[in-house]
């Protein structure tokens, strides 16, 4: 029961994050459990953490409503906010 309760309380308090903090929690929690499992240590779970929640949180942003993706003439891709008519 109280495992049931904590998942509430932590989707509860996720609900309320936004895309890029969503993903960078998502994203820290998974490169943890990676990194500790393919380690066997405490150190590759705080390395995976780390990148994890870099690579989440640069996925979030992405996401993020009101965001576009651009790429210039260069082929760089870059984001900026989108234009108010763009659906």
């Amino acid at each position: 029961m109280k495992k049931v309760i904590a998942l509430v309380l932590v989707g509860m308090a996720v609900a309320s994050c936004t895309q890029t903090e969503k993903g960078a929690g998502i994203g820290a929690a998974s490169g943890a459990i990676i990194g500790g499992v393919a380690t066997g240590n405490v150190r590759g779970a705080a390395v995976g953490a780390a990148i994890g929640g870099l690579a989440g949180a640069v996925i979030g942003k992405a996401s993020e409503p009101g965001y576009c993706r651009y790429r210039d003439s260069n082929g760089d891709i870059y984001e900026d906010r989108c234009p108010r008519d763009y659906y």
